[in-house]
């Protein structure tokens, strides 16, 4: 199993998107038995929310349900437990950064998401709180084509040539 953690700053917006998105590629990839995907956040903010209604409804107008999600703060085990611990932007891949190295040696691989976007016009995914329903569309942009990238990236590395599409 390849486990794949999303991180952004209160894990109500960006990175419960992306776990929503990944779910329904993997599923749709026929690997879901293979490959499971969380969030987080680095702060505690809105622990115990749900995801922000208007990334919700931009979800759900895509396809992808985030209806189940319960906001989390990203825990030192999760270094361990993840084999992807992907940030939405440079200021939460410095926290997990400096939460990694208090740890010592794990196995997660560190990142930005859109690391996975080389054709992205921008390195991070911008937080939409603050948005209208634009900001909140161009986000599921911009994980959608993150999340094709790391299901290729995944299958070539770590589930070998052989992982059907």
């Amino acid at each position: 199993m390849v486990r794949v953690l999303f991180v952004c700053l209160g894990n109500i917006c960006r990175s419960p998107s992306a776990e929503g998105v990944l779910r329904k590629v993997v599923a749709e990839a026929g690997l879901a038995h293979r490959i499971e995907s969380r969030s987080a956040g680095t702060g505690a903010y809105h622990t115990g929310e749900g995801a922000d209604p208007r990334s919700a409804r931009a979800a759900r107008r895509r396809g992808y349900d985030l209806s189940t999600h319960c906001a989390r703060c990203v825990a030192p085990e999760d270094f361990d437990t993840f084999d992807y611990v992907l940030a939405m932007d440079r200021d939460n891949l410095r926290n997990l950064k400096n939460m990694q190295a208090s740890r010592g040696k794990m196995r997660a691989k560190v990142a930005l998401l859109l690391d996975y976007a080389p054709t992205a016009k921008v390195r991070e995914v911008p937080d939409p709180y603050s948005t209208g329903d634009a900001g909140f569309e161009f986000v599921l942009d911009l994980i959608e084509s993150a999340c094709d990238g790391l299901l290729e990236e995944i299958r070539r590395e770590s589930l070998g040539a052989k992982a059907s599409v």
